[in-house]
């Protein structure tokens, strides 16, 4: 829809036209020409208050549209620009978006290193506190374990005639105990 602006103009009073000055008398007062007195309670014109708009209906339905084969082009162009640039943008910015992740993975890593460690620290506490000499002392004299007799201990140096005679008191010590 289309709008086209009329303007009216408004008639107004003709413009009056000075008269010819008229010759006064010496020393008499001259007076000011009489001007039309103006409504004070009257308002003042609006811009454009005399504007009207009409509406005309336009039908363009019958109008087909030809194709450009130049714009066709121009689109292809554009989109292979716009592609052109994001790779653009996407080879710089991918540097820094890489280093970012990297430092966020090793800080995780140094944190996990952190932990680890703590546990590590509390593990060998533990390991240090069951294996004391103290505890496996309660422990034995709780299960009424006692001290082995000299006979009953075989120690291993790692040569095979002590491992073999070792083993060989074992069996006699056997033997000697199912026959008592």
């Amino acid at each position: 829809m289309a709008t086209q602006p009329a303007f009216s103009y408004r008639t107004k009073a003709p413009a009056r036209t000075p008269a010819a000055p008229q010759a006064s008398p010496p020393g008499a007062l001259h007076e000011a020409p009489a001007t039309p007195r103006r409504d004070p309670f009257e308002l003042r014109a609006l811009p454009h208050e005399d504007l009207h708009l009409y509406r005309k209906k336009i039908d363009n339905s019958r109008l087909v549209r030809e194709p450009d084969p130049r714009a066709r082009h121009a689109c292809w162009s554009a989109i292979g620009a716009a592609c052109a640039v994001l790779a653009l943008v996407a080879g710089v910015l991918a540097p820094s978006v890489a280093s970012t992740l990297a430092g966020y993975k090793l800080e995780a890593l140094r944190a996990e290193e952190r932990r680890l460690l703590d546990e590590r620290r509390t593990l060998e506490l533990q390991e240090a506190e069951l294996l004391s000499p103290s505890r496996l002392d309660e422990l034995a004299k709780a299960q009424n374990l006692v001290v082995p007799s000299s006979g009953q201990v075989v120690r291993l140096d790692g040569n095979a005639n002590a491992v073999a005679a070792a083993f060989s008191n074992r069996q006699s010590a056997i033997s000697a105990g199912r026959n008592q």
